[in-house]
């Protein structure tokens, strides 16, 4: 489940435990919503233990969106060093900012 925040500037979306084929819909809703609340985001991944080629679809849309069109900024922080694999082998870390 994904929750959504609201802290001064920037707005805060912290992931389940899983962006995955069965909730890659849902998850691109709720990123959606997000940028209805501001166009810097931060995308907290503390809880974050499985991520498949479709929530990157969503993260990678997210940041073109986020980047290109609202002129805004993204990151993802709190990755744990199993997910940073996952963005680090798919090119992740070139294109948008991934604090462990």
């Amino acid at each position: 489940m994904t929750t959504i925040i609201k802290e001064g500037g920037k707005t805060i979306v912290k992931t389940g435990e899983r962006v995955d084929t069965l909730n890659a819909t849902q998850f691109e809703r709720e990123m959606e919503a997000a940028l209805e609340k501001g166009v810097d985001l931060e995308l907290d991944c503390t809880d974050l233990q499985y991520i498949s080629s479709s929530g990157l679809r969503v993260i990678q849309e997210t940041m073109r969106i986020v980047t290109r069109k609202l002129n805004g900024q993204i990151k993802v922080t709190h990755v744990s060093p199993s997910i940073f694999k996952i963005f680090h082998m798919t090119g992740f870390t070139r294109i948008i900012t991934i604090e462990k």
